[in-house]
């Protein structure tokens, strides 16, 4: 936890001033508090997207996101603002300007990212919940590593007003807490919803997904998986998720040059070494690409959002394994991205809910089992959680 004078111990928050701010109103969150991803408007404060030049010549937000005043105004108080991986582009909690939160539950492994910060603090207990966004498995990937739950909505049930776009077509505000009934009551006040879900009638185990997993880590999750219940198994690739990937790649860096692409020209600005490969990989898309892999997501958001009726749930690996090793290179990164997109694209294809549960170790360190619901099955999913 933070030190008596303050100090940043897990390298959770933001340096310098913390971004407080009381409850609006009195509610279900009353007493607790949350800490929000530095991609997210805090008022009186510059979003700073995890990169110094981002921040040059912004002028500090004059109102809080949506997703901050809806916690705000359910009784919880905010506390500070969290490191992000630069932008958002990565899944690892690395950044070369701000540092890397070091991991609560396996201080020698990558936290996860990119809302590395938001996960650490939740699982170190510095904050009862955490705002994160989730593009690609941005909330997922870290609270499976740090061992808590994380929530990615719907794509469009939180706005995103007041949160610095990436590639809008996945993009969403998601959540962090250290168990799920707590999970579930926070989301439903970021979802503004009060209505009952559906109870689930029927899990299906991705098996294709099970098989991109190491062989240790699926084991373990299967374990975990038939706690929930009966499982049906099904493939849901065509092949061994390549095209899901390669889909996301392409889908992805247009989004992030339509909504970045003329700053990175004009600002030239500094991103780190594994960065800076990214964002140029996104800004050489080419409108040939987008129109063939735009078709492909058509078809397969219909597909998998038929595969998944009212009360069926999809279960599959959060990541391929635990956290990595401070700091992924090389053929390592590569290894781990390829596995790991063609997981957490899933969700993000379709627009799909989807959660990261801690149900599962391996080594001593957190596994995260990730459960989908079909489209705008939210609050089903969250009174499933709320169970656990």
């Amino acid at each position: 936890m933070d030190t008596p004078g303050g100090v940043n111990a897990w390298g959770a928050f933001v340096a310098g001033p913390r971004g407080r701010a009381p409850p609006a109103a009195q509610g279900p969150l009353d007493g607790l508090t949350f800490a929000v991803k530095d991609l997210i408007d805090v008022a009186g404060t510059v979003t700073g997207g995890g990169n110094p030049d981002w921040q040059i010549g912004r002028a500090p937000a004059t109102d809080h996101a949506p997703a901050v005043q809806r916690l705000l105004d359910a009784g919880a108080a905010l506390i500070g603002k969290t490191l992000t991986d630069e932008l958002a582009f990565s899944l690892e909690g690395e950044n070369a300007h701000t540092g890397t939160p070091v991991n609560p539950r396996c201080p020698d492994r990558l936290p996860g990212g990119s809302s590395s910060g938001s996960a650490v603090a939740v699982a170190a207990g510095l904050a009862d919940l955490a705002l994160g966004t989730d593009t690609g498995g941005s909330v997922r990937v870290p609270a499976g590593f740090c061992g808590i739950f994380g929530y990615r909505p719907s794509h469009g049930r939180v706005p995103l007003d007041g949160v610095i776009p990436f590639a809008s077509g996945y993009d969403t505000v998601g959540l962090f807490a250290r168990s799920g009934p707590r999970l579930a009551q926070a989301a439903r006040c970021l979802l503004g919803s009060h209505g009952a879900g559906t109870t689930p009638q029927r899990f299906l185990l991705a098996r294709d997904a099970f098989a991109l997993a190491d062989p240790a880590a699926a084991a373990a999750l299967r374990v975990a998986a038939a706690r929930l219940g009966p499982c049906g198994e099904i493939d849901i690739y065509d092949g061994a998720g390549a095209d899901f990937r390669e889909a996301y790649r392409v889908l992805q860096g247009a989004g992030i040059a339509t909504s970045l692409g003329d700053w990175i020209r004009q600002a030239r600005p500094r991103f780190g070494e594994t960065i800076a490969p990214r964002f140029a990989d996104a800004l050489a898309v080419t409108a040939a690409e987008v129109a063939q892999w735009a078709v492909w997501r058509s078809e397969t958001t219909v597909r998998l959002r038929n595969l998944l009726p009212s009360g069926t749930f999809l279960l599959l690996p959060v990541a391929p394994g635990i956290a990595p090793r401070r700091f992924l290179r090389g053929a390592v990164a590569g290894d781990f991205y390829a596995a790991a997109l063609a997981l957490t694209s899933v969700a993000g294809h379709a627009g799909l809910p989807a959660l990261s549960l801690p149900l599962a170790e391996l080594d001593g360190c957190p596994l995260g089992l990730s459960v989908l619901a079909g489209y705008g099955e939210d609050e089903a999913l969250l009174d499933f959680t709320a169970g656990l």
